[in-house]
C-alpha cells in the first residue's frame, strides 16, 4: 500500500483563511478490507462551500473536523479492489478528500461512482458533469422554474455553477444575464457560454449603481435569479425583480468570514410577491441522474465550454483555495495530482 501525502485542517480561522490553518502530513494507508477500493485521485475539487465548513458554527452541515484531511469531491482511478463492482482502471468519482490517495467504502450508496471518460473529461465531473453542475441544474429547473422567454440571471457567472446555469438558461430559450468580476470573466461568459449580456460588478461602487446596469441589460426584469454572492449584488437584484419572481439562493461568499450580511430592502420580498428558497444540492439525489445527463450531453456536444483553473500539486490546494475564495479563479477551481 502506497504512502499517502494529505493536508489537514489544523486549526480553524478567526476572519479570513489562511495557509497556517492547514497542515501537510505523509501517512502510511491501512490494507483494504473487503468491501474497500484503493483510488488514486487525479483531481482534488476546491469549493467555496468549504470555508463555511472550516468554521465551527451551526450550518447545514457538521464543520470540518479538526486534525483529519480537508473534506471534498475528487476524481481518480482504481489502483486496488476488493469490490466486485470495481475493477483496477476504473474511472471514479468520491469524496476523497484533500490527499493522493483514499481508501472508499464501496458497500456505501453513493460513495464511489464509476464515470466514462470517452466523450467528457475527467475533470469534468468535478465540475460541469458533478456537483456544480447539478447544483445549477436544481436552482434552475426546480426553483427558478424557467419558461422560454423568462430572464435568468446568476451571480459568479464564470465560475463552475454559474457557467452551467448559463448553458442550461440557454438551452431553455431564456434570455440569460451574468454578473462576474473583471472585463475577462464578463467576456468568456457572453462569447464562449452565450449568455447574452454580462455585467462587471467591480466597476460599481453602490447597489444602486450596479442596479442601474442590471436594468439596462433586462429590460423587461428578471424572472429568476441564483444567488452565489449575496451582499451588494442581491441589493441591487432585488429592485429589479418582476412579480413573483423566483430567487434560487446557494452561496453567499460575501459573507464567508462570519460577518453578516444584511440586505437593504427586505419589503421587496413581499411587495414583488417573491419566493426566495435556499437549497443545498446534496439533500436531492433525486434529480442527479437526470440533471447529470443533460449536463454530460452539454459537455460532450461543446455547448457547454466550462473553463478550469488548475493548481499542480496538493502543496498548492491551500493557496488555490484561499484565491477561490477571493475570486482569483477562471471557471472550476481544481488542483492536478498526476
Amino acid at each position: 500500500m502506497p504512502v499517502n501525502h494529505q493536508i489537514l485542517l489544523d486549526n480553524r480561522p478567526v476572519g479570513q483563511a489562511q495557509t497556517s490553518n492547514f497542515k501537510a502530513v505523509t501517512s502510511e494507508t491501512a490494507a483494504l478490507q473487503d468491501g474497500q477500493v484503493l483510488v488514486r485521485h487525479h483531481y482534488l475539487s476546491l469549493d467555496p462551500y468549504m470555508r463555511g465548513r472550516m468554521n465551527d458554527a451551526k450550518s447545514y452541515a457538521q464543520p470540518q473536523p479538526l486534525g483529519q484531511t480537508m473534506q471534498g469531491g475528487t476524481v481518480g482511478e482504481v489502483v486496488a479492489s476488493r469490490h466486485p463492482r470495481f475493477a483496477v482502471g476504473d474511472k471514479v468519482v468520491g469524496m476523497g478528500g484533500w490527499q493522493e490517495y483514499s481508501v472508499a467504502d464501496a458497500t456505501q450508496v453513493g460513495a464511489l461512482r464509476k464515470v466514462d471518460t470517452t466523450h467528457i473529461p475527467l475533470s469534468a465531473y468535478l465540475g460541469a458533469v458533478g456537483m456544480p453542475g447539478v447544483t445549477a441544474w436544481y436552482g434552475l429547473v426546480k426553483i427558478c422554474q424557467p419558461q422560454p422567454g423568462h430572464t435568468m440571471v446568476v451571480s459568479a457567472a464564470a465560475g463552475a455553477v454559474g457557467s452551467a446555469f448559463g448553458a442550461l438558461s440557454k438551452a431553455r430559450g431564456c434570455r440569460t444575464v451574468g454578473i462576474a468580476g473583471g472585463p475577462d470573466k464578463c467576456a468568456y461568459a457572453v462569447d464562449e457560454l452565450g449568455f447574452d449580456a454580462c455585467i462587471d460588478y467591480k466597476l460599481y461602487d453602490n447597489a444602486h449603481s450596479l442596479s442601474k446596469a442590471l436594468a439596462a441589460v433586462c429590460p423587461d426584469g428578471i424572472d429568476g435569479y441564483f444567488e452565489n454572492v449575496g451582499g451588494m449584488v442581491l441589493d441591487a437584484v432585488m429592485p429589479r425583480m418582476n412579480a413573483f419572481g423566483r430567487i434560487a439562493v446557494c452561496g453567499m461568499i460575501a459573507g464567508y468570514d462570519g460577518a453578516p450580511l444584511p440586505m437593504s430592502y427586505p419589503a421587496l420580498i413581499l411587495m414583488q410577491r417573491l419566493l426566495v428558497q435556499g437549497f443545498i444540492v446534496s439533500e436531492h439525489m433525486e434529480v442527479w441522474p437526470e440533471a447529470l445527463a443533460e449536463l454530460g450531453a452539454l459537455v460532450a456536444s461543446g455547448k457547454l465550454r466550462a473553463r478550469e483553473s488548475v493548481a499542480q500539486g496538493l502543496a498548492a490546494a491551500p493557496e488555490a483555495f484561499l484565491g477561490l475564495l477571493k475570486g482569483k479563479n477562471f471557471g472550476k477551481q481544481l488542483v492536478k495530482l498526476i
